[in-house]
């Protein structure tokens, strides 16, 4: 086993209004080099590994015993794993592609942290990475512009414990098991939104999109402005080839969220399906314009879309881009090759 990458060091504070202060250890560089698509590397035998430590000196005795999900996505936002893991408990993935990915932190379905982890295809085969929260106190008043103390779900004692249990579950995989477990939770309190989320995912997880859908759904009916689960349940009707029904939830995550890229490119995703071109270019720019990097599969999408209508020199620029961004993408040759013959050309000047 190769030596563990050393991650760059810098410790940002990000203040959120449900109590926390993240502390992250900077961007995982892994040994430098290019990045790959996720998913589509030529190597997939890397873990990313790392210990979450929690400071809970200024939380309440209920949340010390506080679980925290932590997940690893794509830069499309696909979720490519997740573990639950609670205060001074180790995350691991194991068989990843090289890649470009961001690594996040849920609490009680709220996202409270993110960070970008890039992989090359000449990294170390262990990659390291500790996460380090803090408890404080939330500022009378609050603070604008951060998560809101509503997005936590204060649970009875038996339900905490029951969704503590349905975290053990998924973190062992035991799918079947957790499914069981929140949806006694929800049976219980139907306003609790984090666990539905969670029923949605787990049943996504299982590919049960029927159930997905109808779990999302009750999320939403807890608390409508939940971007989270809006997105996912845009996405799981896009899965459904439902993109009609798709574009109702998309286009409520975005007023809830302007700034939600995911929202953005999956409007695209739906409007592209319903050949609807016109507003689908418009929503993945705007993807693009919020998330350069993460969105990047925008310019492939916007690319096949102007190729179609014929326009191939805008294909052309489109795929450029993208290849700009995701320089040891599988298909670059194929790429390089079109936009060769498709770019503009430039007169030669006269002498």
């Amino acid at each position: 086993m190769q030596q563990k990458t050393q991650a760059a060091r810098r410790s940002p504070y990000i203040f959120l209004a449900i109590g926390f202060v993240l502390v992250f250890e900077g961007m995982v560089y892994a040994q430098g080099g290019t990045v790959s698509q996720p998913g589509a590397g030529s190597r997939r035998n890397y873990s990313l590994t790392g210990d979450l430590r929690v400071d809970d000196a200024a939380a309440d005795a209920s949340q010390k015993a506080a679980v925290y999900d932590v997940i690893l996505y794509t830069r499309g936002n696909d979720v490519f794993s997740r573990q639950r893991v609670g205060n001074g408990s180790r995350y691991r993935f194991n068989n990843i592609f090289n890649g470009d990915y961001y690594l996040a932190v849920e609490f009680d379905g709220s996202e409270i942290a993110r960070m970008p982890i890039l992989i090359s295809a000449n990294s170390s085969d262990d990659i390291r990475q500790d996460l380090e929260l803090k408890w404080k106190a939330r500022p009378v008043g609050g603070v604008a512009g951060v998560v809101n103390a509503a997005d936590a779900y204060n649970r009875t004692s038996e339900a905490k414990s029951l969704y503590q249990k349905a975290s053990q579950e998924i973190a062992a995989k035991n799918f079947s098991q957790a499914t069981q477990t929140l949806r006694a939770v929800v049976a219980a309190d139907p306003k609790d939104f984090p666990a539905w989320s969670d029923l949605g995912m787990v049943y996504f997880l299982q590919k049960d999109l029927d159930a997905a859908e109808n779990s999302y759904q009750g999320a939403i009916t807890a608390k409508p402005d939940h971007v989270s689960a809006l997105v996912s349940l845009g996405r799981v009707r896009i899965a459904k080839k439902n993109n009609e029904g798709a574009i109702e939830p998309l286009e409520a995550a975005l007023k809830a969220d302007p700034k939600s890229a995911s929202a953005n490119y999956f409007l695209g995703e739906a409007y592209l399906a319903l050949k609807k071109g016109s507003k689908a270019v418009g929503y993945l720019n705007a993807a693009l314009a919020i998330d350069p990097i993460g969105m990047a599969d925008a310019h492939l999408r916007l690319g096949s879309l102007y190729n179609l209508a014929g326009y191939k020199d805008r294909a052309a620029a489109e795929y450029e881009q993208f290849i700009a961004k995701k320089p040891d993408y599988p298909e670059r040759k194929k790429l390089e090759e079109y936009i060769q013959a498709n770019k503009p050309k430039v007169d030669a000047p006269k002498p």
